[in-house]
């Protein structure tokens, strides 16, 4: 690398809140497969190691996050939540809003078809760069970088953003207890045909847990059971 190259790969970790000892594995992350291609005399290396190794680190971060800060959520949900921050998209936006495109070591081909901006390019390039991190300073700088980079996407979860279907998940909750039922009960209903709004309660063992409100039936009671869920601790308020 040149003196160029070392100022770049410095301002990006000031940008990412990390340090390398080795900035060489950063400079390896930021190394795509089409640009290596073209430097095959040169011994360059590309980035596909690191992304194996920083996917397996991410998947292993997001999990033990999810199983320790939601206790009580199944492990349908849990692997549905998990694949809400780790998928291609929510990397890339992530990667996107670092600038990292602009690092990339890329083929002329590559580059010049959009390459830095490519939504698979930026996820994967994202992955190496946790790979990195973690061969630099081991799990725990990896872990921190990986919790701190997609904080966003983690509230999101906890606000229930990630789970669309509220009553299926409340039914897995309240399995557990088998001799736990719920009920969804019409409270009221109010406006025209063509513009009803609809209050319903959902009762557990027949005690209230939630109201939600709806134009619909179906909208109120998905309403009532995130109230519900937010009760138990298995989602938090906005």
């Amino acid at each position: 690398m040149d003196k160029h190259r070392i100022t770049a790969l410095r301002a990006l970790c000031d940008a990412l809140g990390v340090r390398f000892s080795n900035i060489e594995l950063l400079h390896q992350a930021l190394t795509h497969t089409s640009f290596a291609n073209e430097c095959r005399n040169m011994g360059v290396i590309h980035n596909e190691r690191l992304e194996f190794l920083g996917d397996a680190v991410l998947d292993l971060v997001i999990s033990e996050y999810l199983f320790r800060e939601f206790p009580s959520l199944p492990e349908g949900e849990l692997t549905k939540s998990r694949s809400v921050v780790v998928c291609e998209g929510t990397l890339a936006k992530r990667a996107a809003e670092l600038h990292i495109g602009q690092y990339l070591l890329l083929g002329k081909g590559e580059a010049g078809t959009g390459g830095r901006e490519r939504t698979s390019i930026l996820a994967d390039t994202f992955e190496a760069i946790i790979g990195a991190i973690y061969m630099d300073g081991g799990f725990s700088q990896a872990s921190k970088f990986v919790l701190a980079q997609l904080k966003a996407a983690l509230e999101m979860i906890g606000r229930g953003e990630g789970v669309k279907d509220y009553k299926t998940l409340l039914q897995e909750v309240v399995q557990k207890h088998n001799d736990s039922k719920i009920a969804y009960e019409i409270m009221d209903q109010r406006g025209p045909d063509h513009n009803k709004v609809f209050e319903v309660a959902v009762l557990v063992n027949d005690s209230c847990c939630g109201i939600g409100v709806g134009k619909s039936k179906k909208e109120a009671e998905q309403h009532a059971a995130k109230q519900a869920l937010v009760q138990f601790n298995i989602l938090h308020e906005k």
